[in-house]
C-alpha cells in the first residue's frame, strides 16, 4: 500500500492508494455505528407509512403455509411423518424465508444506497450485511407463529431447538454469501434485479419445504443436495420436530462446503468489484 505524505507547517494530508485487507476488516468494526444506523432505517423504511405493516411478516408465511397445505397435504397427500403438517411445513419456512428474504434484501442494498456509496468513503461491505437485519426480524416472527402452532396442536419440540442460534448464524451466513454475488453482479448488471426473485420462487419449490427430503430418489439425493438449503432445511427439522427425523449427513456436510466456498469465494468476489461501485452505480 503506498502512503504519501504531505505536509506543511500546521496541517499534514495523508493520502494512501488501497487498503490493505487487514485495513479493511479495522475499518469495518471502525464503521459499526453506520452498520447500526442502516439497519434501523431499512427497518424504519420496511415498515413505516405500510397499510399492513409488520403484520405482513405474519400474512406472507400463513399463506405460504396455508398453499402448501392445500397442494402438498391435500392434493398430493403428501406424508409429514406423524407430525402435524403445519408444523411441518413451518419448520423449514422458518430458514427458507429467512434465507429469500435477506438474499432479496442484500442483493438490491448498493443499488438503493447508491447516492451513500458514490460519495463518501466506507467499507461497502456494510452495505449488504446490515440490509440482513430486516430478515432477522420477520424470522423472529416467523418463530412466534411456530410457537402458536405447536401450542395450538399440543406438539412439543425435541431437545434439538437449543440449537437454533447456532442454525441462524449458518443460515445467515448461507444468505450473506449469494447476497455478496447478487449484490455486487446488480451494480453492473441491472438484469439481476429481475433475476434474483425468479430464483427465489424456484428455490421455494424444489427445497423441500411442502415434501419430505425422502421423496427423492435415492441416487438422485446426493446431486439434489447440492442445493445448499437442503441441509439447512433438513437440520432445522431435526431440531425443531425431534429425532424422528433424520438428517442425510452427506447432503449437510456438503451444504456446509458449499456455503463456505460461496462466502469466501463471494467475499473475494465482492472486494475486488468495490472499488469501481461508485463509477458505475
Amino acid at each position: 500500500m503506498r502512503r504519501i505524505v504531505l505536509s506543511s507547517k500546521d496541517q499534514e494530508l495523508v493520502i494512501e492508494a488501497g487498503k490493505s485487507e487487514q485495513r479493511y476488516w479495522q475499518d469495518i468494526w471502525a464503521f459499526r455505528g453506520l452498520f447500526y444506523f442502516l439497519a434501523w432505517r431499512d427497518f424504519l423504511v420496511r415498515y413505516k407509512q405500510t397499510v399492513v405493516g409488520v403484520a405482513w411478516s405474519v400474512v406472507r408465511p400463513v399463506l405460504t403455509m396455508l398453499i402448501f397445505k392445500f397442494v402438498f397435504g391435500r392434493l398430493a397427500n403428501v406424508d409429514s411423518g406423524g407430525v402435524p403438517y403445519p408444523i411441518f411445513v413451518f419448520a423449514a419456512l422458518l430458514p427458507w424465508q429467512f434465507f429469500a428474504t435477506a438474499l432479496a434484501e442484500c442483493s438490491n442494498s448498493l443499488v438503493v444506497n447508491a447516492n451513500l456509496v458514490s460519495k463518501v468513503y466506507f467499507p461497502r461491505l456494510i452495505v449488504p450485511a446490515s440490509s440482513i437485519i430486516v430478515a432477522l426480524v420477520d424470522f423472529g416472527i416467523s418463530c412466534l407463529i411456530l410457537a402458536a402452532l405447536m401450542a395450538f396442536y399440543g406438539f412439543v419440540p425435541g431437545p434439538g431447538v437449543f440449537l437454533l442460534p447456532l442454525l441462524v448464524v449458518f443460515t445467515f451466513l448461507a444468505s450473506m454469501g449469494a447476497g455478496l454475488w447478487f449484490a455486487a453482479l446488480n451494480v453492473r448488471y441491472r438484469d439481476f434485479r429481475h433475476i434474483v426473485p425468479f430464483v427465489v420462487q424456484l428455490g421455494l419449490y424444489i427445497s423441500p419445504v411442502g415434501f419430505p427430503r425422502e421423496l427423492v430418489p435415492d441416487h438422485l439425493l446426493f446431486w439434489y443436495s447440492l442445493n445448499p438449503m437442503v441441509g439447512v432445511i433438513d437440520i432445522f427439522r431435526w431440531a425443531i420436530l425431534g429425532s424422528e427425523f433424520s438428517i442425510y449427513w452427506p447432503g449437510f456436510w456438503c451444504s456446509i462446503v458449499l456455503v463456505a466456498a460461496l462466502l469466501m469465494l463471494g467475499i473475494r468476489y465482492f472486494r475486488k468489484t468495490e472499488r469501481t461501485f461508485a463509477d458505475v452505480i
